[in-house]
């Protein structure tokens, strides 16, 4: 079955492919994939392998060939799943391939602002403990994880992941319940309730139409100003003037973002230009430990080898 990759530029150099390459009879390699050559690329192809392109109705059905395209990544949007379904299309995707790598991420980065480790070597590096009238250098301090309550907007894989490393930490773990429902599971708090009470509240539901723009003014004022907010699920589930309004007004401790609504963002971004010492953005790294990395991609061989055998295994259509 032919084959194409169409941005595994999206993976780090030094990942293995061979398990793609077991897995087809001929693969092709795109670094990326502008939207004006999608088509040229995929025309006679069978399978597809996609992180970011983007298939709309239109495009899927000027692909006669095609017969499974492969997301390599957990969300879904950036494909019309309704429109393959009917065009008999089978969309694959591969999830918990990220957990360690996410909360690992997590959690370095509470430990950094919550321990103050940037400041305190900073301290060394200036000589300040050296001029210390005492055996030891103040500085910011630091506080405890320990007792701190810790809301999961989400409880997938990642979530429960992060959950397990928070109560290794002593800490209060609040699952909240879906937002605008009535109906509290045994195990979860409501979403208003976990939103308010949270030291920290940490994201990892999906994008979806219902959590679009979920985390916006309405929301951040429920939270406590010291909060820690972090996301490290997808960018549109915070309304960026709302978020930089809210730290700009002393509404909250700190927002630690690994994703933006736009990927890569444009150079003037609202976030990226904003002044604030309470704002931390990295580059939607916190998935990508290399173990992870390679993880999901023999995980994306399994799907392939699994349609090919006739079998539904990571099928999302």
């Amino acid at each position: 079955m032919q084959s194409v990759f169409l941005d595994y530029q999206t993976f780090s150099t030094d990942i293995d492919f061979s398990a793609l390459h077991q897995a087809v009879d001929e693969l092709t390699l795109y670094a990326t994939t502008a939207p004006e050559q999608i088509i040229a690329r995929c025309l006679n192809a069978e399978i597809i392998l996609t992180n970011k392109v983007v298939f709309k109705r239109e495009t899927l059905a000027l692909l006669p060939n095609l017969k499974l395209i492969c997301i390599t990544a957990t969300g879904i949007n950036n494909v019309d799943i309704e429109a393959a379904r009917e065009l008999n299309i089978a969309v694959t995707n591969v999830s918990g391939y990220a957990k360690n790598s996410v909360a690992q991420y997590v959690f370095a980065q509470l430990l950094t602002y919550y321990s103050q480790i940037e400041h305190h070597n900073s301290n060394s590096k200036q000589g300040l403990w050296q001029e210390s009238a005492t055996f030891c250098h103040h500085g910011n301090g630091s506080m405890e994880l320990a007792g701190k309550a810790i809301a999961i907007i989400g409880y997938g894989a990642l979530g429960q992941k992060v959950a397990e490393i928070a109560n290794a930490f002593d800490m209060q773990v609040l699952i909240a319940e879906r937002p605008n429902t009535t109906q509290i599971r045994p195990d979860r708090v409501p979403f208003l309730q976990a939103i308010e009470q949270a030291d920290i509240i940490s994201l990892h539901c999906p994008q979806t139409n219902e959590t679009e723009g979920l985390f916006n003014a309405d929301i951040l004022s429920h939270m406590k100003a010291s909060a820690v907010l972090i996301n490290t699920a997808r960018g549109a589930l915070i309304n960026n003037h709302d978020l930089l309004n809210a730290l700009n007004n002393k509404q909250l401790g700190c927002v630690i973002l690994d994703v933006l609504e736009q990927e890569p963002p444009s150079k003037d971004h609202i976030l990226l230009a904003a002044q604030s010492s309470k704002l931390k953005i990295t580059a939607h790294i916190a998935w990508a430990s290399l173990q992870a990395q390679q993880a999901l991609l023999n995980l994306v061989a399994d799907n392939i080898t699994a349609f090919k055998q006739g079998e539904r295994v990571n099928r999302v259509d």
